[in-house]
């Protein structure tokens, strides 16, 4: 079953449902990301991610 988009991830945390995350907050980026890699940092920063676009 997909995760909801909206969904949201820590960096460290392992990706829940592949897709395009976006960097809530700003500056923003958005990367896609594979479900069960590692969520990444942005700017060498913890940040929280967004699914905005499913995979």
């Amino acid at each position: 079953m997909k995760r909801p988009l909206g969904t949201k991830a820590k960096t460290g945390e392992d990706c829940p449902e592949s897709g395009v995350w976006k960097v809530v907050g700003s500056p923003s980026t958005t990367a896609p990301i594979s479900r069960g890699n590692r969520m990444p940092p942005y700017n060498g920063q913890a940040v929280n991610w967004e699914l905005i676009q499913y995979a």
